[in-house]
């Protein structure tokens, strides 16, 4: 027995020792310039076509370009620091409600049907639709992967937009999505801007169709806790799906102030 624990020790250590002197894979390495976007893609795409990644996303991938705007968006995102008053009014927060009352007048049968299947009353859906987009009117205009491309591959917040990319990808190899996509300037595309996680995960259908993006939008809110009949300002049950579609809390205060006036008409206009 004692030499047989001998003879396994010796074989554990001969592997441990040639485990550590085997290669190491490491991940693409992140950068703050555009320097090192063309090496970092062909790291990346080694690693995409290891985990599966099929060809024609691969392609798409190394056609991306470095998105400097992006990245000055990213650096610049000031609006969410405003005051609540401050941010309605830069927003547009009085047109918006206006043309989301007549909308839900309008389009009355629509909103009725996703009402009655994901229990999301039209205002806070008319609300999200007039923030991201303006009632799809301004739906972004830059390559969707050349900007969480070079979101990835910059230091700031590289795993959460490598989770974007990936999934960006599969769209891609689906059809779902082409090299081409346009959107908005962090990735987000379709009439209520989402972002290719969240398509994988509650897209239904083309989301530059309004009504597919509206659907998409309240099965998001649905799967993040939304309930039938209850309250969605701050503090009520509903609340907390709104701050899952948005982490900054100006932004979903908006949107549920903006919700409740749509919902119940030119007498919420002056309620807080």
């Amino acid at each position: 027995m004692i030499k047989g624990r001998t003879v396994a020790k010796a074989v554990i250590g001969a592997t441990a020792l040639l485990l550590s002197l085997a290669p190491v894979a490491e991940a693409a390495q992140c950068g703050s310039s555009s320097a090192g976007f063309e090496a970092w893609k062909r790291e990346f795409s080694a690693e995409a076509q290891g985990k599966g990644v099929g060809q024609t996303a691969l392609s798409a991938l190394m056609q991306t370009n470095y998105a400097s705007a992006t990245i000055a968006a990213d650096r610049g995102q000031r609006s969410f620091s405003l005051t609540l008053d401050q941010f309605l009014a830069k927003r547009g927060a009085t047109t918006i409600v206006a043309k989301g009352r007549q909308l839900k007048q309008s389009q009355a049968a629509l909103f009725a049907s996703i009402q009655q299947r994901y229990g999301v009353p039209p205002g806070p859906l008319i609300a999200i639709w007039g923030m991201e987009t303006g009632f799809g009117s301004q739906r972004g205009n830059q390559n969707m992967l050349s900007s969480i491309a070079t979101l990835a591959y910059d230091c700031r917040r590289p795993e959460f937009f490598t989770d974007q990319l990936y999934s960006a990808l599969k769209l891609i190899d689906r059809g779902t999505l082409s090299g081409a996509t346009r959107g908005s300037m962090h990735g987000e595309v379709g009439q209520t801007q989402f972002m290719p996680k969240n398509i994988l995960a509650y897209g239904t259908g083309n989301l530059e169709v309004a009504a597919n993006a509206l659907n998409s939008t309240a099965n998001f809110l649905k799967a993040h806790g939304w309930r039938a009949g209850a309250g969605y300002q701050p503090g009520e049950a509903n609340f907390g799906a709104i701050e899952a579609w948005n982490a900054a809390g100006v932004y979903q205060k908006a949107i549920a102030l903006m919700g409740r006036q749509i919902d119940e008409g030119a007498g919420a206009a002056a309620a807080r």
